[in-house]
């Protein structure tokens, strides 16, 4: 069969280049805004009464230029990682002069460009997931595509060699072909060099025993218990004191209203599923489960759009609280049986002993990028 021309063949790995994306555009928003602010918000290329102002969206902007050369102009994954970061520090200084370019007045400092921001990288980061869960189904990758995948895993042993892990995982995607290719792709794989890690074996092992520790005590019913405490008494909290400005007639003197009401409307909606999952955890534990869960995600996915835009980059506390509080949520759900649900006999592990139920899969917070060579 003639192979298809110009078409595009999906990337097993491609979460790991998205999420380093938008991982380094998000550092470089914080970071500039942090800097800015300390120094006084200076203008690079004028002062006085010069009217040249060089813009850092501009440098942005050639970062990603040199990005999309990386890409173009070398082979194997260390550049495809190179162009990411790079891509994402220039989108970051990008994305950071947005209300400059939808609006006439100051437009750095106008408010809903923080919230439209934030938006952006929660996109980022939703398209990682669903491109991660797409990965993990090889099932779902035709003959061509696990071709095509083994072949780049094989390009990269040729460069900077593979790990243990990775020429398994290369070799399973084409184990049992019977086409020629795919039998010369196994033959390869196995002779191209190993990759040594230069991480320390000592750190690893430390760093690997503090990440099982961290995953047990979040499915300890004290952690599970105290994060949705926190999620009640915050969507709670929020709800009333929204509510009280709301008919009160204070949201109308806000300089924003319009996002007031929706961060109210969203913690009232988070506040009702709280409360469900809170009233059907005895009966159907992981019901309960996803039920927090969807409340913590309707405050990150909706309302923090519109705390961005209402309280600024403020908003960067509540939100590194609530990925918290969504991490125990999900490990506790990861580790609770998909077979049938969990009813009030079931006994939920103490501080002190092990989880009774084994580890299903980890929890979809912010991955850390850790695969690419």
């Amino acid at each position: 069969m003639k192979p298809r021309s110009r078409s595009f063949v999906h990337a097993t790995d491609a979460a790991v280049y998205v999420n380093a994306f938008a991982l380094t555009g998000i550092g470089t928003v914080l970071a500039t805004r942090a800097f800015l602010a300390m120094a006084g918000y200076p203008k690079l290329g004028g002062s006085g009464d010069s009217r040249l102002h060089i813009a850092h969206m501009l440098w942005g902007g050639l970062l990603m230029m040199a990005a999309i050369l990386l890409a173009l102009g070398f082979l194997g994954r260390a550049a495809r990682l190179a162009g990411a970061v790079v891509g994402g520090v220039g989108f970051g200084l990008f994305i950071d002069e947005v209300g400059k370019q939808i609006t006439d007045e100051p437009g750095y400092f106008y408010r809903p460009a923080a919230g439209i921001i934030y938006a952006s990288f929660a996109l980022l980061l939703l398209l990682t997931h669903l491109i991660r869960g797409r990965a993990a189904d090889p099932s779902a990758l035709d003959a061509r595509q696990r071709t095509a995948n083994a072949a780049d895993h094989a390009l990269t042993g040729v460069t900077t060699g593979l790990t243990a892990e990775q020429r398994r995982a290369a070799i399973r995607l084409v184990e049992g072909s019977d086409r020629e290719v795919d039998a010369a792709l196994v033959r390869l794989l196995t002779v191209v060099p190993e990759h040594s890690s230069a991480t320390p074996t000592r750190w690893r092992t430390w760093a690997d025993g503090a990440g099982r520790a961290l995953r047990w005590l979040a499915r300890t019913r004290v952690v599970l218990g105290a994060a949705v405490l926190c999620l009640l008494t915050e969507a709670l909290l929020f709800a009333v004191w929204m509510s009280m400005d709301l008919f009160g007639g204070q949201l109308a003197r806000e300089p924003q209203p319009g996002a007031h009401l929706a961060v109210a409307l969203t913690e009232v909606a988070s506040a009702a599923l709280g409360l469900a999952g809170l009233i059907r955890l005895r009966r159907d534990r992981r019901a309960a489960l996803r039920l927090f869960q969807a409340a913590l995600l309707v405050d990150i996915l909706v309302g923090q759009i519109f705390k961005f835009t209402a309280d600024q980059f403020a908003a960067v506390i509540e939100l590194g609280i609530d990925l918290g509080l969504l991490w125990v949520v999900s490990a506790f759900l990861a580790a609770q049986p998909a077979t049938r649900s969990a009813g009030p006999e079931a006994v939920l592990p103490e501080a002190g002993e092990a989880p009774a139920v084994p580890v299903v899969r980890e929890a979809p917070v912010l991955p850390v990028v850790s695969e690419a060579r």
